[in-house]
């Protein structure tokens, strides 16, 4: 029996998470350097939204929801910020030494509606929370989506630690049993993912070389997460990466009966990274 996707045309922000077709365009950050040493050391990110991984060609990432922590958790400052016509860029002071993170992380709920004969989107800013409030009485065949999507990179100063990969049991996390700063072409990887801080099984892994428009193949990877959330990478040869994982969209029977009132929003996850795979 036929079915279709229970949901709504997703945002642009959203699409470019989703893991896509060789034409579609990929969200991705790309930091100057994933590993470095010294003492006084800084990290010039570029942030943009492409068909060819990675370079500049359709338009920037935004910086709204952008944050960085240090190695032992606490919140670092987002220096000299910028947004162009195809890129946005911005620094960050590395004072400590060991793994940083630097993430963009957003959470919320959308969907449409169906009233006086018109659909309609609900406004930015709907969460789980305001999600009653913001669907107009007499609204019919509301579809809800709650959404969680988190876009990060590493990067490390001297020596690799795993502080900060300490789950907040929202969405989807990545769990290093192979560090991300410590990659070697040749060798295996494996990272465990977490969607709402437990093993995220039989999730899709999409991994994607860098310099597309360079080849005539994608060279994509198309993985999926075991039981315990683990996934294992070969990487065939040094370079940076793309990385995406996603929640399967839900799906209902075509023809199932308008709903009145809002169902519980479907989970609707997320998850990009660059890593830079380094020569043996």
């Amino acid at each position: 029996m036929k079915k279709r996707i229970w949901g709504f045309a997703a945002t642009a922000a959203l699409a470019a998470l989703v893991a896509v077709p060789a034409s579609a365009h990929r969200q991705w950050m790309l930091p100057s350097s994933t590993v470095l040493s010294g003492d006084d050391v800084w990290v010039t990110v570029d942030a943009a939204v492409s068909n060819d991984l990675f370079y500049f060609e359709h338009q920037p990432m935004r910086l709204d929801a952008l944050k960085a922590w240090a190695p032992d958790g606490t919140e670092a400052a987002i220096e000299n910020k910028a947004t162009g016509r195809y890129r946005s860029t911005f620094d960050v002071h590395l004072t400590k030494k060991g793994t940083w993170r630097i993430a963009s992380v957003a959470d919320g709920v959308m969907g449409s509606y169906d009233l006086n004969g018109k659909t309609e989107r609900l406004p930015r800013g709907t969460t789980t929370a305001n999600l009653a409030e913001r669907i107009p009485a007499g609204a019919t065949n509301v579809n809800t989506a709650e959404s969680n999507n988190r876009n990060e990179i590493f990067v490390t100063v001297g020596e690799p630690t795993t502080t900060l990969f300490k789950p907040t049991g929202k969405g989807i996390e990545l769990v290093p049993v192979t560090h991300p700063n410590d990659l070697i072409a040749g060798e295996a990887a494996t990272f465990q993912f977490l969607l709402d801080g437990k093993p995220a099984a039989g999730l899709p892994v999409t991994v994607i070389p860098g310099g597309i428009r360079y080849r005539d193949q994608l060279g994509q990877m198309d993985l999926k997460t075991g039981a315990d959330g683990k996934v294992a990478i070969n990487w065939a040869e040094p370079g940076l990466y793309w990385l995406n994982v996603t929640t399967p969209q839900a799906a209902r029977e075509e023809g199932a009966p308008e709903r009145a009132t809002p169902p519980a929003p479907q989970r609707r996850a997320s998850y990009v990274t660059t890593l830079e795979v380094l020569a043996p």
